[in-house]
């Protein structure tokens, strides 16, 4: 078929190329033939052409007869000429042949290339097609997901709005049903996917906060923040490994959770960090990391302080014994504080100062509120107090809701307390004067106040002019003088003092440079942020009798080295009332938070590591290291108990070898040292000295060969030391009598006496 198509080809090109081609001679007409009539010239006169004809016709024969040898002659040049065209023209077909061959093959290679072209072309045009419907669908994906991220936008910004509705509302909650109406909005804003509610949500399932708590829960949603990078999910899952709460005890998990949790920026994480390696818990003790990690976090709390004063928060200890938990100095009993209130309406100045200022930083309980703080202010102002006066113009300098910022209002009340000579106001105005808040800055004029206020003890003047001399501001640097004015203020627990101090020990920068005290000036300094506010929530879930959700929040507050956290979330474990752990985990774990509060120097800690070696609890019945702690505690800490308990273990030699001599004066040392301890005491001794007594009159043997003199003397003796005991037995029931106290005893299980 191809060699068919090929040969058409080649005929229709062929006819193609003859038709082009000049005519061959034999097609050209003769060169002689008569013309035809058409032809003829014009016409001649009719009389004048017979003449001519015969004229013509002689003519003719000779025209004729030379004509014809003309046309001989060039019948003979044709011919040649032909045959020269002919031959010629064979050439030229032969030379047409191959070149229509040659043709041929370039159409042929032509042909497949245009096919092949033809088949790109397609191929692309189809590549072009399906890239364009890839690209529309390309453009129809990125639409939707435009539109998907948009809504996934609004949705966001809904769910943080419903989030800062929440803190708005938990900050300003004064009921708990305020605080389970933000919770609400936390949760509808988790819903969303806001992160941080989302963490406030965990937070509230794992301590309590939402009403309802629930461990399980939390864990859940912890591993699913942590997994999103959450540095406080990681904190809080490296907390509940630490203790095994809800998941497996793993120390070396909880390392890496909080290790990955500072590294994250939890503030928590890195107090933890600083803790352990301060104190070498399961990692190597190292001072300069420690302080690497609560310079981090003091320096935070520090800022936080420069830019507003900051208020300790009170810490209950649990170990207190139960009538004076009730009426616990830290914390203002309700009936106390109507009391007070009733005075302060009466016009008790003293108590409207001191409500005031437990009101204008929320001391002892109370709610902060600026609006009461004022209010008891301006009742002890209007009576003349110059303390009054100098609060009303520290509200004013640093503007609150009840009073907004007004440096003019501020300086009047600062110079009325400051003109009595109040420190307070001295301190204020010196704080103007350097700031230039109102007035002109003027160095000169703040160093005085600074002084006078420092003269009469007052911390902040004191750090105030630490700070001075330590920054060279308005005068020379003196880094003495600022240690010595930072020293001072450090005493009456001014926080920046404290981090000035820690800074300076870190640095080496005018003392002598100690790792050691600047890791314990920063961690105090750390332990003031605003995560401390959880000891209140525990100790209110304490008394609540929601012991699990006090537990874990004290437990948090230990792990971050709070020395009090640590005795109370051991003394909760003890108790044994907790569910969030196994009952044969408690004592262990109990024994191990004693042990860290024994190291930071609790005494009642170090005492209760003694018990528990003495009786076996969650360790071995070990009773010469119960000796050792008990003695740490009586030598080093002066503990009325360890002394009695150490006296005990003397008289029955337990531990130790027996001194009946050192029983009897450590058992007179404590009670010396505690009223308390006098009745406990009295009756140990009755008793040690009764089984001394009777131990020497059963053993009272006089050689038969003695006389009559060496038995009387014996026997006086014995008399001599039976009314010694009875004198001192009357001596002892005349203290009591005359005391005007009872002196409740001792706990059973601290007494050791039989």
């Amino acid at each position: 078929m191809k060699n068919q198509e090929s040969q058409t080809e080649i005929t229709m090109y062929f006819c193609e190329v003859a038709s082009r081609m000049p005519a061959s001679p034999s097609t050209f007409p003769p060169p002689f033939l008569p013309l035809p009539p058409e032809t003829a010239g014009p016409s001649s006169p009719p009389i004048l052409l017979s003449l001519f004809n015969v004229k013509t016709m002689k003519m003719k024969t000779f025209v004729m007869t030379h004509s014809h040898l003309i046309n001989t002659i060039k019948a003979e040049e044709h011919n040649k000429r032909q045959k020269e065209r002919n031959i010629t023209t064979q050439v030229s077909v032969n030379e047409i042949k191959q070149y229509l061959s040659h043709i041929l093959e370039q159409r042929t290679s032509s042909n497949v290339i245009n096919k092949r072209e033809n088949l790109l072309e397609k191929k692309k045009h189809q590549r072009k097609i399906r890239i364009k419907g890839i690209q529309n669908k390309d453009t129809l994906k990125r639409n939707k997901n435009h539109l998907q991220k948009q809504a996934e936008k609004n949705f966001t910004d809904e769910g943080d709005q419903l989030f800062k509705m929440g803190i708005k509302v938990l900050q300003q909650s004064k009921s708990q049903k305020q605080k389970e109406e933000a919770y609400l909005l936390f949760a509808k804003a988790a819903d969303m996917g806001n992160f941080k509610a989302m963490e406030k949500m965990a937070d509230a399932l794992l301590f309590g906060n939402f009403g309802v708590q629930n461990i399980t829960a939390a864990i859940q949603l912890y591993e699913s923040l942590a997994k999103e990078g959450s540095c406080k999910a990681q904190n809080a899952l490296g907390f509940l490994s630490s203790y095994g709460i809800g998941v497996e005890y793993d120390q070396a998990k909880a390392l890496i959770y909080y290790t990955f949790g500072s590294a994250g920026g939890s503030m928590m994480s890195q107090m933890i960090l600083g803790y352990r390696y301060l104190s070498g818990i399961n990692v190597l003790q190292n001072c300069e990391v420690a302080l690497s990690y609560y310079k981090k976090v003091a320096d935070y709390i520090a800022d936080t302080f420069e830019k507003s004063e900051g208020v300790p928060v009170e810490k209950v200890r649990l170990t207190e014994r139960p009538e004076n938990l009730s009426s616990n100095s830290e914390i203002l009993d309700w009936d106390i504080y109507q009391y007070y209130k009733f005075l302060a309406e009466r016009g008790d100045v003293q108590i409207q100062v001191s409500l005031g200022q437990l009101h204008l930083n929320g001391r002892k309980g109370l709610d902060q509120d600026y609006y009461k703080a004022l209010h008891y202010f301006l009742k002890a102002a209007k009576a003349g107090s110059a303390n009054a006066m100098a609060f009303i113009g520290k509200m004013y300098l640093e503007g609150n809701a009840a009073a907004p910022q007004n440096n003019a209002t501020a300086f009047k009340y600062f110079s009325m307390a400051a003109s009595k000579g109040n420190a307070i106001g001295l301190h204020g105005l010196g704080l103007l004067y350097f700031y230039g808040k109102g007035v002109p800055v003027n160095y000169a004029e703040a160093l005085k106040y600074f002084q006078k206020a420092a003269e009469k003890g007052w911390p902040d003047a004191q750090f105030q002019l630490g700070f001075m001399y330590y920054s060279g501001s308005g005068i020379w640097k003196d880094y003495k003088l600022a240690f010595k004015y930072f020293y001072l203020a450090s005493q009456s627990g001014q926080p920046l003092a404290i981090y000035y101090l820690a800074k300076m020990y870190a640095t080496g920068t005018g003392v002598v440079r100690s790792c050691r005290t600047a890791v314990e000036l920063y961690k105090g300094v750390c332990e003031l942020g605003h995560w401390a506010e959880k000891f209140l929530t525990a100790y209110f879930a304490y008394k609540d009798g929601d012991i699990d959700s006090s537990l874990v929040q004290y437990a948090l507050l230990a792990e971050m080295g709070y020395e009090v956290a640590q005795s109370n979330s051991a003394f909760i474990l003890e108790s044994k009332k907790a569910n969030i752990l196994e009952k044969e985990k408690m004592y262990p774990m109990a024994l191990l938070l004693w042990n860290r509060a024994a190291i930071q120097g609790n005494a009642f800690a170090r005492v209760k590591i003694g018990d528990y070696h003495y009786y076996g609890y969650g360790t071995k019945k070990d009773y010469q290291t119960a000796a050792t702690h008990y003695s740490i505690a009586a030598n080093k800490y002066h503990n009325v108990q360890a002394m009695f308990n150490l006296a005990y273990m003397y008289e029955h030699g337990l531990g130790i070898t027996k001194d009946i001599y050192l029983a009897r004066r450590l058992y007179n040392m404590a009670a010396q040292m505690s009223p308390d301890a006098h009745i406990p005491v009295l009756f140990a001794l009755m008793k040690l000295e009764t089984m001394h007594l009777l131990r020497d009159v059963l053993f009272f043997n006089v050689p038969p060969e003695a006389d009559h003199e060496t038995r009387i003397f014996h026997a006086n003796s014995l008399f001599e030391q039976c009314n010694h005991q009875q004198r001192i037995f009357k001596s002892r029931i005349v203290v009591l009598m005359l005391a005007d106290e009872q002196f409740p005893p001792l706990e059973e299980t601290q007494m050791r006496a039989e």
